[in-house]
């Protein structure tokens, strides 16, 4: 299934306000965001991208030969070092998972289909989920169900999984999904194992911490009357794009570090924007993207 990108035409047409100008896709996944603003900038434009994953960045290599485009395998929240001179006139966050990866049973972010457990976006470092599950006590499994996926079950499901492993280490999504599944029944549309897999690989990732960082450090990459777009698909990092935005100093733990004297100010253009219905339907993954863009003053 091809990734379908979300908020395509709203996105871009905040982004591109200079068609001319320089700007920066942090979440390139297969390119869908970007390709549409290649088609778009004028031949003096110029486009960055940068992705954690590996193969998306191979895939970019192999598919976008656009002179005005370079493509990095980096996290996002790395922009200072990948870009220390560069001022953009717009920076693009998709922070959804990328459907690729989703209907990739290899890559263990489905609980819908069966593969190796491991969920991260970059298979080159860090632990799978598998070795997660394995090693974690029962209450650090608890408590990342309820913080990352609001799982009120996190207490039951993280002693289902002790004891599961107790027997035998996971190794699979379809065995963990089963674990889940002995604790909580299907009552409505959504899998009793969406929050649990969600909470999952938001902690394998460490995607909010690495969004917080990213963040502290956008002022420095972005031109002055440059614009923000960040699309969100759940509270957890809606809520941290909010708060960061807000005109008093960014809100971000004290174990970021970021020169406080530094007090960048930001406008918001247009605080949350949705999907509309029509494209609900016709991209059911789309149903719970939230939209805000931002322009540096």
């Amino acid at each position: 299934m091809l990734h379908v990108p979300v908020l395509l035409e709203e996105s871009l047409g905040f982004l591109l306000h200079d068609l001319s100008g320089t700007y920066l896709d942090l979440t390139f996944g297969r390119g869908s965001h970007s390709q549409e603003i290649l088609n778009r900038i004028s031949p003096h434009g110029r486009l960055h991208a940068v992705d954690r994953d590996i193969e998306a960045v191979s895939f970019g290599e192999d598919n976008i030969t656009d002179p005005r485009f370079s493509i990095y395998h980096s996290n996002y929240s790395e922009i200072d070092s990948l870009f220390p001179q560069q001022k953009f006139d717009g920076v693009l966050l998709d922070l959804g998972t990328c459907s690729t990866h989703l209907d990739d049973p290899d890559r263990g972010f489905s609980f819908q289909r069966d593969g190796l457990l491991d969920m991260r976006m970059d298979t080159s470092k860090g632990f799978s989920a598998a070795e997660w599950l394995n090693t974690a006590s029962e209450k650090e499994i608890s408590d990342i169900l309820y913080q990352y996926g609001d799982e009120r079950a996190s207490r039951k499901i993280a002693r289902a999984i002790v004891d599961f492993r107790a027997m035998r280490p996971f190794k699979t999504t379809i065995e963990l999904t089963k674990v889940i599944e002995t604790v909580l029944k299907r009552t409505g549309k959504t899998h009793p194992a969406t929050k649990s897999f969600q909470a999952i690989r938001i902690h394998i990732n460490q995607e909010l911490h690495h969004l917080r960082i990213m963040l502290s450090k956008l002022h420095n990459a972005l031109k002055v009357g440059g614009i923000v777009v960040i699309i969100s698909f759940h509270s957890l990092e809606d809520r941290i794009v909010k708060n960061f935005f807000k005109p008093e100093i960014a809100q971000l733990p004290k174990d970021i570090p970021i020169n406080t004297s530094v007090k960048e100010t930001y406008k918001s253009i247009k605080k949350k924007i949705k999907p509309s219905s029509n494209e609900i339907k016709m991209n059911p993954r789309s149903r719970s993207a939230v939209m805000r863009v931002f322009s540096k003053l």
